[in-house]
């Protein structure tokens, strides 16, 4: 495993959409273990591909309950229910936080690191983790959602 560099607002990349992962190979666990261990040296609790310079749909996300560490290829929301506003952040805009809007329910369906299609249904921090990461993959930053009147930093 390796930490690898995270890139920052600006970066061309973080604005891309992400291609599916058509096969799941040691490259591609080979990144989701390099993605967990920078998340996790980043003291951060979500992390998507795009952030370390990788243009495919994987994510890695640890809220610090008892599920541990959740690994997803090609997530998708296939459903979406309430709404809660909370404060985010994110480890490729250090030093700005600010409210935004998302789902307070959300169901994810993906793949494991095993290729096993999963479905994970989750609320509060978790759904907004999930909706914060998926989001990076089509390009799209918190900073693009925010209430604009609460970003900081």
């Amino acid at each position: 495993m390796a930490i690898r560099n995270i890139l920052k607002e600006g970066d061309e990349t973080l604005r891309k959409v992400s291609k599916p992962v058509e096969k799941i190979d040691q490259r591609i666990l080979t990144l989701l273990d390099d993605m967990a261990e920078t998340m996790y040296n980043a003291d951060g609790v979500g992390l998507a591909a795009p952030q370390v310079g990788i243009l495919k749909r994987v994510i890695v996300i640890d809220i610090r309950d008892d599920q541990g560490l959740i690994c997803l290829i090609n997530p998708e929301i296939i459903e979406a229910n309430g709404e809660q506003v909370d404060e985010e952040g994110c480890l490729s805009i250090p030093g700005k936080r600010g409210l935004v809007k998302r789902p307070s329910f959300v169901k994810v369906k993906g793949l494991n690191r095993e290729g096993e299609p999963v479905i994970l249904s989750g609320t509060g921090l978790l759904a907004t983790a999930l909706c914060h990461e998926i989001d990076h993959l089509d390009g799209i930053l918190f900073t693009d959602r925010v209430i604009p009147e609460t970003l900081e930093g």
